[in-house]
């Protein structure tokens, strides 16, 4: 069984007391000193939990690839310190091998926070995490757990941690520490997997990818930083993914799937098919905004939130949640289409691809 670390102190230190900060200050340099042996840890950040391993460790980060089953072509993203920009910069300055001046924007606009930069990478860093790419991704995490522990990895030479969700390739991201355990608990011991308990994810769903290594910006998987956002900070337009931009995470067609088949549908439609099933509707879960009605006791129903920052916070949990045993499809009112919700559409779309 993969070991758990209790590091929930940390998120409010001032409250927490010096009794309870200093395991969680120890579970952290356990967690260090595990990543150099070349160890992988459960990682909280802002937006999932990832699967960390030192960036630099080529057979750390191959044991990634291998225990969520995930393409060594797909690449990874690496998270960097970054209390200050002089500490990220530092991360930055190992890893890629020129910045441009839109990329530095963005970076003082957002780090730390839930956005990746894909930058040129220095030939002789990174190979492994980067997937063979001569291009990385690299973020800087807002999560005072996630910070702690790079800060710490940063004290011991280590530039930066690869971590991918911390979950089966393709399956839906974890954003609790439940959730690490439940995907890892029968394949992991504990001296191979420990994880870092930093309480559910605030932001809920992955980061946004821009791509900056090609003399432009490019979105490449929308996230809670919309395109908006993003041209406000730079005073320039920001180019939507096209078939020139490199492999990024979380781009494949299908991705962040339950085991039931998810189906889109407006709420009209839903309804619509469970008037017609009548009483027999069963192995259905509902995700939906709308109220919807049933003349069946076996359905399976949660509501939305009508905010997309509130939908993203509980979307993989929830998903997770109505993936039940006997649960065969899970249908999800459409997001709404103004930009706001584009990340969540993204993962939907993804989801039921």
């Amino acid at each position: 069984m993969a070991l758990t670390l209790d590091a929930r102190a940390l998120l409010q230190p001032a409250q927490a007391g010096a009794a309870a900060l200093e395991p969680a200050r120890q579970a952290v340099e356990q967690a260090a000193q595990a990543l150099q042996r070349g160890a992988l840890v459960g990682l909280p950040t802002e937006t999932v939990y990832g699967l960390a391993a030192d960036a630099d460790q080529p057979q750390a980060v191959g044991r990634i690839f291998d225990d969520k089953g995930r393409p060594k072509d797909h690449p990874l993203i690496v998270h960097l310190a970054g209390a200050t920009a002089e500490q990220w910069q530092a991360g930055v300055a190992h890893y890629a091998r020129e910045l441009p001046d839109f990329a530095q924007q963005l970076m003082q606009a957002f780090w730390p926070g839930p956005l990746t930069l894909i930058l040129p990478r220095k030939p002789e860093v990174g190979t492994a995490s980067a997937g063979g790419q001569d291009s990385i991704g690299l973020r800087c995490p807002a999560h005072p757990v996630a910070q702690a522990l790079l800060q710490a990895c940063q004290a011991i030479g280590i530039h930066g941690l690869a971590a991918p969700s911390a979950n089966r390739f393709g399956r839906v991201s974890p954003t609790s520490a439940d959730h690490v355990r439940d995907e890892f608990d029968a394949l992991l011991s504990d001296d191979e997997l420990l994880i870092l308990d930093g309480g559910p994810c605030p932001v809920g769903i992955e980061s946004t990818i821009v791509d900056c290594s090609r003399g432009r910006p490019v979105l490449l998987r929308p996230g809670m930083i919309g395109i908006e956002a993003l041209e406000a900070a730079l005073g320039q337009p920001v180019a939507l993914r096209d078939q020139a931009a490199p492999k990024a995470s979380g781009t494949l067609e299908s991705h962040y799937a339950p085991t039931a088949r998810v189906r889109l549908m407006p709420q009209a439609e839903m309804q619509a098919a469970l008037d017609l099933l009548g009483s027999e509707a069963r192995h259905i879960a509902i995700y939906t905004r709308q109220p919807v009605s049933s003349a069946s006791r076996h359905l399976l129903l949660r509501y939305m939130p009508t905010r997309a920052d509130a939908c993203a916070q509980e979307l993989f949990a929830v998903l997770r949640e109505l993936d039940q045993p006997d649960t065969r499809l899970i249908w999800v009112e459409t997001p709404p289409a103004d930009a706001a919700w584009d990340g969540v559409r993204d993962r939907l779309q993804r989801a039921a691809a």
